[in-house]
């Protein structure tokens, strides 16, 4: 850094000049911002030398680790031979071309081609826009509606945002725009009432038939939804949930989109969420894990149903990004999946890490605090509650999830706080030991919290 910029006015600096997304930012500048100066494994270090444990693998993203120097070697390579150049005109790059065999490979025999975008927030821009091509192609130009869940998470472009069903960002700035229309979701913890898991996932998944019942099958061109719940709390359907969704989709004639840009790449012990619960969507976003966050990549998986279309009927799809397959980016995200292939991080994930993952994570229910600690893969999700037995919440959440991770961070572990939830999604490449640090560290916060809400 130049003398102009001294590392001990970073914080200053950055209040004065950089607007943080999702952010108060008239509360962040009071209390300043925490500088993060490196990473290494499931670690990170703030420009004061304090450690912390990612135990949210930076957005859900830092899969294989951080300081993974394969990468950024991958990266310096390209850099010196191509630094960038663009997908359109008919051109395109090594890495680029090479990447979108990789990453189909490991999709499922019906996807068999990619769009490239920079972002997972670009990637739900983009098949928004492919759905709708498609039916028009196919002669059904009034299937236009996309039907979205309550609280699910999409993005925050203005069709990411709303396809998402976050009530705060439909605030700002007039959203949904119009074709979009929101069902509940599966979270059985708080809305499932007297009904039974099984008994709520069919009531929820059919909600979709109804909404097409009323919509007119005739004008909806899909449905989109997140394998697991991710920003809304790491929230895992009931079992009879997929197969139901999958069972309308299909007799509907419906498109299925699964948001892959969390659950994709390992997260789940599978390489994407689909197909750990067994459903056949035509779309499927992706971002994230794709690189391993080491360089801004997206991309939306094709179904050879929606390609065939695409390449063969509509001629120019009009639509596309400057940095669509960027070289640089497509060489990180090889070499991030070349590490998952080799050190066989989703299968570490399934059978190994995961289990180990779960049961510690489990064990916290116990606490006096949890209503209920749920996972699945290597995220996991906890429900703060007042009251166990009768599932009652506190009445101010977003209170109670800062308190427990504000003790945590305290402690030396990065944890998200959604309303009453806590979230944890620490990389594939986790130890048995460090899951024990991250439960330990947990259970701190936790006991720290009770003390201080009974006091």
């Amino acid at each position: 850094m130049p003398d102009t910029y001294p590392l001990s006015n970073l914080a200053a600096i950055d209040a004065a000049h950089h607007l943080h997304p999702f952010a108060d930012m008239k509360k962040l500048n009071a209390e300043g911002t925490r500088v993060i100066q490196r990473g290494e494994g499931v670690y990170i270090f703030d420009n004061h030398g304090r450690k912390y444990l990612d135990g949210f693998a930076g957005l859900w993203c830092v899969n294989v680790g951080y300081g993974r120097r394969e990468i950024t070697e991958a990266v310096a390579r390209q850099m010196n031979e191509l630094p960038y150049y663009n997908t359109f005109f008919g051109t395109t790059s090594t890495p680029t071309a090479l990447l979108a065999a990789k990453v189909t490979s490991h999709a499922g025999a019906r996807f068999n081609h990619i769009f490239f975008t920079g972002s997972g927030s670009e990637a739900n821009d983009t098949w928004f826009r492919m759905a709708r091509v498609y039916w028009s192609a196919v002669g059904k130009p009034s299937k236009k509606i996309v039907i979205a869940r309550k609280n699910g998470y999409h993005g925050s472009t203005v069709a990411g945002a709303s396809l998402g069903g976050m009530k705060y960002m439909h605030e700002q700035g007039g959203l949904p725009i119009p074709g979009i229309v929101h069902i509940g979701q599966p979270y059985w913890y708080g809305e499932g009432g007297d009904l039974s898991p099984d008994e709520f996932g069919l009531k929820v998944a059919r909600e979709l038939e109804a909404k097409i019942d009323e919509l007119g099958e005739e004008n909806v061109a899909a449905f989109v939804a997140e394998p697991v719940q991710g920003a809304a709390g790491v929230i895992i359907p009931p079992e009879t949930y997929w197969p139901e969704i999958d069972r309308i989709c299909k007799a509907r004639n419906i498109l299925l989109v699964t948001d892959e840009v969390i659950c994709g790449f390992g997260r789940l012990g599978s390489w994407f969420g689909h197909q750990h619960f067994g459903v056949e969507p035509d779309l499927a976003p992706i971002a994230k894990g794709l690189s391993s966050g080491y360089l801004p990549i997206g991309g939306v998986l094709v179904s050879d149903r929606i390609a065939d279309v695409l390449i063969n009927e509509v001629g120019d799809f009009n639509h596309g990004f400057t940095y669509s397959g960027h070289p640089v980016c497509a060489a990180a995200a090889l070499e991030n999946l070349r590490i998952i292939e080799e050190e066989r991080l989703v299968e570490r994930v399934r059978d190994d890490i995961g289990p180990y993952f779960g049961r510690a994570w489990a064990a916290l229910a116990e606490h006096d605090l949890v209503g209920a600690a749920d996972s699945i893969g290597l995220m996991g999700g906890l429900q703060l509650a007042a009251e166990k037995s009768t599932r009652t919440r506190y009445e101010k959440p977003d209170q109670i999830g800062s308190l427990v991770r504000n003790h945590a961070l305290a402690n030396g572990l990065v944890l998200r706080a959604t309303g009453d939830r806590m979230l944890a999604s620490p990389p594939l490449v986790i130890s048995h030991a460090e899951v024990d640090e991250m439960a330990r560290i947990t259970k701190l916060a936790l006991d720290a919290a009770w003390k201080e809400l009974k006091s």
